[in-house]
């Protein structure tokens, strides 16, 4: 029988791993005639009893195998050690928090029969989510997919199930600065997507501050669109073209009705518009340059400190 490998990043999960393993393993049971389950519990750098739990279901299951970074590397991180840690035939990659509903498996398991190669999940609505982080979600999809030749989908998951062509495919992509979204429409493939209602954590809190979410989509505008440096460049264009018309007004109004010049609060105002256009544009470009400082160390994504 072919394998499938659970892929389960966990930061401070104490109170979910338990009711995930139970839930999804009454899903294994529906499966057990077609497929092998394999669990591969990522620990990034938890400072709660998540590591604990790891290791006593590790040794009360066989199928149970756990990870623990030396420290928080972020949920990128711990994503990509999951995916070059499992071997299954498919993959898919879930959250310990039970947002990700388990019995999909089901469902997403006979569309891979069918021939696709991905199968997605999408949240149909948002409901129970703060309205502020629902308008910049909506925001950030509306523009990155018109400044990205990369199609993000509105409400994607990282719970996908995937074929190993596609999971290797994905590992050939040797980033350090990931952005998985990104990364799982980049490779293509055949996909489809499955909807479902928004679904609140069983327990404990999200590590997700809207500040968080909002660093993590710049990462996504910096990594799969040039528009930001286009933007930046078209500003200088302009600023430096109407400075160049505003001094040609200045000397035509001087020459030809001998207007004193004057106005230094206008002055004042231009030139801090103009010193604000030339900072923006310098910070675009710094994080790309950042970004390149990031890829040229060649620094692990994640470092290992204990397998079980």
């Amino acid at each position: 029988m072919k394998t499938l490998s659970i892929v389960v990043p966990c930061y401070n999960e104490e109170e979910t791993i338990l009711p995930f393993l139970t839930t999804v393993q009454e899903v294994e049971k529906k499966l057990t005639h077609e497929l092998i389950f394999d669990y591969c519990f990522i620990n990034d750098g938890s400072v709660d009893a998540t590591l604990d739990i790891l290791r006593d279901i590790s040794k009360k299951y066989i199928n149970v195998h756990y990870l623990s970074l030396s420290r928080n590397f972020g949920k990128e991180a711990a994503l990509l050690a999951g995916l070059e840690e499992v071997r299954g035939d498919y993959v898919t990659v879930m959250d310990a928090d039970l947002q990700d509903p388990p019995e999909l498996l089901l469902e997403m398991y006979a569309k891979i029969q069918d021939g696709y190669d991905v199968v997605g999940t999408r949240r149909a609505d948002r409901k129970g989510e703060p309205a502020l982080r629902t308008i910049f979600s909506k925001i950030f999809y509306w523009l990155i997919n018109r400044i990205s030749s990369t199609e993000m989908v509105d409400g994607a998951r990282d719970y996908r199930l995937m074929t190993r062509q596609v999971v290797d495919s994905i590992l050939e992509l040797g980033e350090v600065n990931r952005f998985s979204k990104g990364l799982f429409s980049w490779v293509g493939y055949d996909v489809t997507y499955i909807s479902f209602e928004n679904k609140e954590r069983i327990a404990g809190s999200t590590s997700w501050t809207f500040w968080e979410l909002l660093k993590y989509s710049i990462d996504g505008f910096v990594n799969f669109s040039e528009a930001p440096l286009t933007l930046a460049a078209w500003a200088g264009s302009g600023s430096f073209l109407l400075s160049v018309l505003a001094m040609f007004f200045i000397i035509v109004r001087r020459l030809v009705f001998g207007d004193p010049v004057a106005g230094w609060a206008s002055l004042v105002s231009i030139m801090l518009f103009i010193g604000g256009i030339q900072l923006l544009c310098l910070g675009i470009i710094g994080k790309y340059i950042a970004k390149i400082f990031l890829e040229t160390k060649k620094r692990p994504v994640y470092i290992v400190k204990e397998k079980g």
